[in-house]
């Protein structure tokens, strides 16, 4: 009896298993958090001085090959689209347009960007 009464109680905390799921977790984030960042899904032009962008911020217009507009990840009309324009002069604007998409409707989204003040649009390419 003696025995039991000399151990006591253990006041001590054992962090170990909490560390190695902490890690686990983070180990899963990171493989996961890039894959999140896709957006929406387009098939974006090759072009031999191409070159995908990473961590620009700033505003994301996306042009899919049914011709729909996105601003950041919203549908938008151009009307709804020269709404939300007007207010963001500062930021660089960044168009990623799909392959299959009309030249005309991506020379559309460049001009009214223009209009709009901005004097940074770019058109996101893949390298070949």
């Amino acid at each position: 009896m003696r025995l039991a009464d000399q151990r006591g109680l253990m006041a001590e905390i054992n962090v170990t298993p909490f560390v190695d799921v902490m890690l686990v977790l983070l180990i899963i984030f990171m493989v996961t958090a890039p894959l999140l960042d896709r957006g929406i899904p387009v098939d974006l032009p090759a072009a031999a001085s191409g070159k995908t962008p990473r961590g620009q911020s700033g505003i994301t217009l996306t042009l899919t090959k049914e011709h729909v507009v996105y601003f950041n990840n919203d549908v938008v009309t151009l009307q709804e689209l020269r709404q939300r324009l007007a207010a963001m002069r500062d930021q660089p604007v960044v168009i990623r347009a799909d392959r299959n998409a009309y030249v005309a409707r991506l020379v559309e989204l460049w001009d009214l960007c223009r209009l709009q003040g901005f004097q940074q649009v770019h058109i996101i390419t893949m390298a070949e």
